[in-house]
């Protein structure tokens, strides 16, 4: 009986050549699903034609960038998860592709589901486990880990043989993820750590030197948490998201070079673009740094590291990550209010903000005279927190004197 496989297709070098693949190894019909991110119309045009092209017998196209920013990059903001302190977690689009591909797959009774990840990455984990979610027994193809080819070179070789049309070269080998979110590089010279990266290959971000010699300031609002006005005009998801994007890019904001620790346990190097994603979390930590108390801060601090690995080792649609949402959620009911930053060489600079829910307070704060704050109590409250410290100086001072007193006794004797 003839296969229906579903394969998440990005047009890139190995979802290119798996669907020749794929016909020449499994007596098989090779349905493509392709979820537009926001990765550009550049990225998605033409897409449906060279799938069918290259040999599928259908080729979906499915718009999920409302959805991927609503319910996907919207909690991450709220969490403030970042991966290993740096990384913006721009995968986070593989759990949403996961899920339209089973979708998919039940629409069109399809017998399997083949994703292009390396058998050496962290998207293997992530795809798979999503589908998992979705589908317990449905077969689930990783070409990469079955394949003769073994590197990115024989792959670029093999759509060469195919006349398979590709845009990776041997020149130019860079392995690139793009989104609305971001665009990460790997491969090729980063491969290396003796020197920095060509920023040459940037695609979201202006280059430092390039950028201009001003600062533009900027107002974001956001309403419990979420974004919702940009400059004082209310904006959809998509657009704000766009127009964070134009804003950092000009100002050569959100590059970072990173040399990760992958959930298979090797370390790999990957330069990250996320322009306007890295002016929402400089805006939203401000706002909360301002709206929530400190013990509720320093928790959130401490959850938003274990949110991060859940998202980054591929956990999203588990119980656990469920149930910290709701607690991020809870965090988030007083952060409302604009704040305003200074766009300017790579940096996000606080310059004010407003905020009705703020615990900001003057009055106390202040080095001035005040009414509010009587600053004698002070002393009772370090006597107290000093109270354990002080309790073990006096035993080491017990101790030291005890030792004094028998050496003196043996200097006698």
């Amino acid at each position: 009986m003839q296969q229906k496989i579903i394969l998440g297709y990005s047009g890139g070098l190995d979802t290119s050549i798996m669907i020749h693949w794929l016909l020449e190894n499994y007596n098989c019909e090779v349905i493509t699903v392709t979820c537009n991110l926001g990765q550009g119309l550049d990225e998605i045009q033409g897409i449906k034609q060279k799938a069918i092209t290259s040999g599928a017998s259908k080729a979906y196209i499915l718009d999920v960038q409302n959805e991927f920013i609503t319910e996907y990059l919207w909690k991450l903001v709220k969490s403030g998860a970042k991966y290993e302190n740096h990384y913006l977690l721009g995968t986070i689009s593989r759990p949403l592709i996961a899920k339209k591909l089973v979708e998919i797959a039940k629409l069109e009774n399809g017998t399997a589901i083949c994703h292009g990840a390396t058998g050496k990455g962290n998207d293997q984990v992530r795809f798979e486990l999503a589908i998992k979610a979705f589908d317990s027994k449905i077969n689930i193809i990783a070409p990469w880990r079955k394949w003769a080819i073994s590197s990115r070179s024989e792959a670029i070789e093999f759509a060469k043989q195919r006349s398979i049309p590709i845009t990776a070269t041997k020149e130019v080998p860079y392995s690139i993820d793009k989104n609305i979110w971001y665009v990460s590089h790997e491969g090729g010279d980063l491969e290396e750590i003796q020197s920095e990266h060509n920023a040459n290959f940037y695609e979201m971000c202006s280059k430092l030197e390039e950028t201009e010699n001003f600062p533009e300031f900027i107002d974001i609002e956001f309403h419990q948490g979420i974004p919702v006005a940009l400059n004082g005009i209310n904006l959809s998801p998509i657009l704000i998201l766009e127009e964070l994007n134009k804003l950092g890019s000009k100002h050569g904001i959100g590059v970072i070079d990173l040399i990760e620790n992958r959930l298979i346990g090797m370390k790999s190097r990957g330069v990250y673009e996320t322009p306007g994603g890295t002016i929402l979390y400089s805006a939203h930590e401000k706002l909360e740094s301002i709206c929530l108390d400190k013990m509720l801060i320093q928790m959130k601090h401490k959850l938003s590291m274990d949110y991060a690995k859940i998202i980054y080792d591929g956990f999203w649609f588990t119980p656990i990550r469920e149930a910290l949402d709701s607690f991020f959620d809870y965090t988030q009911q007083n952060v409302s209010g604009i704040i305003k930053l200074k766009l300017y060489k790579g940096h996000c600079i606080f310059a004010g903000c407003e905020s009705n829910k703020s615990l900001f307070n003057k009055n106390f704060a202040t080095f001035e005279k005040d009414e509010c704050y009587n600053q004698s109590e002070a002393e009772g409250f370090i006597n107290l927190l000093g109270l354990p410290i002080k309790i073990q100086t006096m035993l080491n001072e017990n101790n030291f004197s005890i030792n004094k007193t028998m050496l003196r006794e043996q200097f006698k004797a």
